[in-house]
């Protein structure tokens, strides 16, 4: 039995694992990372999250993060055939989030994006493709949203998850 000190927040674990709250509420909902509930509050075994580091840290990617991987890589594509309009929108995103005060782990991967999209596509795509672990958590605070379409998104989760049950 584990005592209530080997129970974290969500706040804490994000802070043990350098992302936001909301990734970490986001694993917990995809079954990524295991959760209790205390209320409305989730609660995350130490342990959990200390395998959860390993496995991030080894080069395994998660499910989550090949999902994000995917949807990048359709973004790369949209920078590839219009540079000037996909990384001025997406320095728009950038400047607009960190006009709100994201926090400060956010804000370091934005700042990051900004200097990347500064230095041009290239930069920009490698990024958005890479499996680096350090890609892994900069597509984390992405500024790319409203890149690619609705419709576009749809089909690459759905292309994703045939392929996902095809492997298992």
């Amino acid at each position: 039995m584990h005592g209530e000190g080997d129970l974290l927040t969500t706040g804490q674990v994000a802070e043990i694992l350098g992302c936001s709250r909301q990734h970490v509420v986001d694993l917990c909902d995809d079954g990524e990372l295991r959760c209790t509930s205390i209320g409305t509050h989730r609660r995350l075994r130490r342990s959990d999250v200390e395998a959860y580091a390993r496995r991030r840290t080894r080069g395994v990617m998660t499910p989550d993060q090949l999902r994000s991987l995917w949807l990048h890589r359709a973004v790369a594509a949209r920078v590839a055939v219009d540079p000037d309009t996909t990384l001025q929108l997406a320095r728009e995103n950038a400047r607009s989030f960190l006009k709100r005060g994201p926090s400060s782990g956010t804000e370091r991967y934005l700042r990051r994006w900004l200097r990347l999209i500064d230095e041009g596509p290239e930069p920009v795509m490698e990024m958005l493709t890479s499996t680096s672990t350090v890609a892994r958590e900069m597509r984390q605070s992405s500024p790319f949203a409203g890149v690619i379409s609705e419709q576009e998104r749809q089909a690459v989760l759905r292309s994703f998850q045939r392929h996902r049950a095809a492997r298992a």
